[in-house]
C-alpha cells in the first residue's frame, strides 16, 4: 500500500483515512505493507514502536504493533545527497528502467539516494516521479497479492510496483483535480490521475458522487470502479473535554481554506448569523491559499471580535475544539467525502453539510444545504442553536449512526474489491 501522509503529519483526510483503513485490514488479517516517502519519527507510538535500518537508502522499519496492528509493516524510503529526478524525464526513465534487468533497477534505485521531503511543497511533482522510480525497487523484494495507491500522488509508484511484479493494482480516488480546482484543472496532475486509473485493475472511489466523476470526467471503465465509503475512527473523547468559560455559543469550520471548501460562504452566513444574535462566536480552523482573503473579507464585514481563525490544527485539538462546538458547518463546493463532519457528529456535535458532498450520501442525521445557500446554512445555524429539541436529536441520533460507521466495515468492503482480483 503506497501513500503519502500518515499520522501525526497530516494535512486533511488522506492521511486520516489512510491510518483507519489499514487499522481495520488488519482487523480482517491482512498484512499490509504501508509505504510513505519519508518518516519524521514522532508517528503515533500508540500502536507502533519505529526502529531505523542504518544508512541504506530503502530501509524496512517493522513496528510492534497491539492486536490490531500486528499484521502491519511500515516501510520508510529515504535518503540523503543527489539533486531531484527531473519530472519531465520520469516517464523515460520509467520505461528504459523495466526494459532492463531487475538487478540494475535495483542498481539504479539504491545508488541514486534520492531525498524525500514528505511534503507537499513546490518539488511534489519530482518527489512523485522519484518516489515511483523507488516503488519498483519495494515491489521486487517484498511478497505480497495487491498493489493498493493512495491519491494520485502515489499513481505513479503503484504504477511501477505493477509493472516490476505483475501483480493487480488497485488506485483509491480520495478526490479529483475537479474537486481541488473546478473547471481549471491542473494538466500535469490531470494526466496522472487518468493515467493511474486507466492502468488500474480497480478503482476504488470513497462515495457516488466520486464515482461518477471517475467515469464521466476521465472515461474510466464503470465495470472496474466500486465505491466504498470512509468511517470514522473511535476515541476517548472524554480527555479530550475542556471547559468553555464564556457564554457564548461556538460555530466551527475546520478544513483546508480553499476554493473546493467553500470557506466565504461559512462567513457569509456568519454575518447573517449575527445580525439576528450577537451572543455567538465563529472559528475558522485550517490554512491554505484562501485565508489572507478570508480574513479582510471577516474585517470589511466588522465582526473580527465574534470570528475567530485558529489556524491548523492537530487531532487531539481539533477533538477538543469539537468538545466546545455548539454546531459544526462542512459547506464544500465539492467534497468527495468529508470526514470532519463524522468526527463532530462523533462528539456529538450537530452538523450542517452541503449536499455536494460525499458523506451527505450515508448520513441521515445531519442537515444538508446547497453550499452557494447562505439563507438556509444560516438558518440551520440559527435553528440549532436556539431550538433545544431539534439539537438534541442531532446529537443523539447523530452520535448512534457514527458508532456504526467503522473502519472494519469499509474494510471488508476493500477486501472484496481486492478478492475480485484474487
Amino acid at each position: 500500500m503506497f501513500g503519502w501522509e500518515f499520522p501525526p503529519h497530516i494535512t486533511g483526510g488522506l492521511g486520516t483515512a489512510c491510518y483507519g483503513l489499514t487499522k481495520g485490514l488488519s482487523k480482517h488479517k491482512a498484512e499490509v505493507i504501508f509505504v510513505v516517502p519519508k518518516l519524521f519519527g514522532d508517528e503515533d507510538k500508540t500502536y507502533v514502536e519505529l526502529t531505523d535500518a542504518e544508512k541504506v537508502t530503502i530501509f524496512q522499519t517493522r513496528k510492534s504493533f497491539d492486536e490490531f496492528w500486528k499484521n502491519i509493516t511500515y516501510l520508510q524510503i529515504d535518503s540523503t545527497l543527489l539533486p531531484y529526478l527531473d519530472p519531465q524525464i520520469f516517464e523515460k526513465y520509467i520505461q528504459q528502467s523495466f526494459k532492463i534487468s531487475q538487478e540494475h533497477i535495483k542498481e539504479e534505485a539504491f545508488e541514486t539516494h534520492f531525498t524525500f521531503s514528505g511534503k507537499y511543497g513546490a518539488d511534489l511533482i519530482t518527489e512523485v516521479t522519484r518516489y515511483a522510480i523507488v516503488a519498483g525497487t519495494i515491489a521486487k523484494d517484498h511478497e505480497f497479492d495487491i498493489i493498493h495507491a493512495h491519491d494520485w500522488l502515489t499513481y505513479p509508484a503503484g504504477i511501477a510496483a505493477k509493472q516490476a511484479s505483475g501483480k493487480p493494482l488497485v488506485v483509491h480516488v480520495h478526490a479529483t483535480e475537479f474537486d481541488r480546482s473546478g473547471e481549471h484543472v491542473n494538466q500535469t496532475v490531470f494526466d496522472i490521475e487518468q493515467k493511474g486509473m486507466q492502468e488500474a485493475d480497480r478503482v476504488i472511489t470513497v462515495s457516488h458522487l466520486t464515482k461518477q466523476i471517475v467515469i464521466e470526467r476521465y472515461g474510466i471503465d464503470p465495470s472496474k470502479v466500486f465505491t466504498v465509503h470512509n468511517a470514522v475512527e473511535p476515541v476517548e473523547l472524554e480527555e479530550f473535554n475542556i471547559t468553555k468559560h464564556f457564554d457564548e455559543k461556538i460555530v466551527t469550520f475546520l478544513g483546508r481554506i480553499t476554493f473546493q471548501k467553500g470557506p466565504e460562504y461559512f462567513i457569509e452566513a456568519a454575518k447573517k448569523v449575527l445580525q439576528k444574535d450577537k451572543n455567538v462566536r465563529f472559528v475558522m480552523a485550517g490554512t491554505g491559499d484562501m485565508l489572507h482573503r478570508s480574513i479582510e473579507r471577516v474585517a470589511k464585514l466588522r465582526m473580527g471580535d465574534r470570528f475567530h481563525f485558529a489556524g491548523f490544527l492537530k487531532p487531539e485539538m481539533v477533538n477538543k475544539l469539537f468538545s466546545i462546538s455548539d454546531v459544526y458547518v462542512m459547506p464544500s463546493v465539492s467534497e468527495p467525502f468529508g470526514i470532519s463532519p463524522l468526527e463532530a457528529m462523533r462528539s456529538q456535535v450537530p452538523v450542517i453539510i452541503s449536499k455536494q458532498s460525499g458523506v451527505s450520501e450515508i448520513l441521515n442525521h445531519a442537515i444538508k444545504i446547497d453550499f452557494w445557500d447562505i439563507d438556509a446554512m444560516a438558518d440551520s445555524i440559527h435553528a440549532l442553536l436556539h431550538y433545544d429539541g431539534i439539537s438534541k436529536m442531532f446529537k443523539t441520533y447523530g452520535k448512534t449512526e457514527i458508532d456504526h460507521l467503522k473502519w472494519e466495515n469499509a474494510a471488508y468492503n476493500v477486501i472484496q474489491v481486492y478478492n475480485s482480483l484474487l
